[in-house]
């Protein structure tokens, strides 16, 4: 999706092209168009048919394109109650309601609690202020949020230094654009 004012563009799959509005929040800054390119050339051949989380999903750019794009579902979790409303809408627009779920809630509380299923690719991209990575990426490998193997999309401030990260966590593409910097990771078998 490509961005303009308070709209992203869809850019790849079968919405290529629609533009969907989203609330505007504190912290809130959709993963550039750009990136989002970059982003879903690196996966190409992982998102057909996945099941995806976009936790902190905001305008819901990574989860929708991840739609648009072949993923068998999507759960975006957003806490912000208008900025959830608009995803719901966004997804009735596209049709796509009855393969994704917004779920309007805190990331960390609901990755407190045990998944129904585990995610074959993971969005991750906090408010850059919250400084959320580190517990987040505990949480999703101690709480079997993920697949064996899955995919983890990390993205922070570039100027912080990339946390810790679980053992069999390995880095498959790692880039950096604007203030933002971005990791792909492929989740092993093994812990």
């Amino acid at each position: 999706m490509a961005q303009t004012g308070n709209q992203v563009r869809i850019i790849g799959g079968r919405h290529r092209g629609r533009r969907l509005h989203f609330v505007p929040g504190s912290g809130l800054r959709p993963t550039p168009d750009r990136v989002r390119e970059t982003l879903f050339n690196w996966l190409q051949g992982d998102v057909n048919g996945a099941r995806c989380l976009d936790l902190f999903a905001g305008s819901g750019a990574l989860g929708i394109e991840a739609l648009s794009r072949g993923a068998a579902h999507v759960t975006l979790v957003e806490a912000n109650r208008n900025a959830a409303r608009r995803l719901r809408e966004n997804l009735d627009l596209l049709h796509e309601q009855d393969r994704a779920d917004v779920l309007q809630c805190d990331a960390l509380r609901l990755l407190a609690t045990p998944p129904a299923r585990a995610y074959d690719i993971a969005f991750v991209d906090p408010p850059f202020a919250d400084d959320l990575l580190p517990q987040v990426c505990r949480l999703l490998e101690d709480g079997d949020w993920l697949a064996s193997p899955a995919i983890v999309y990390l993205e922070q401030d570039a100027r912080r230094t990339w946390p810790l990260l679980p053992d069999n966590w390995v880095i498959f593409r790692e880039g950096r654009a604007g203030q933002s910097g971005q990791r792909v990771l492929r989740r092993s078998m093994v812990r």
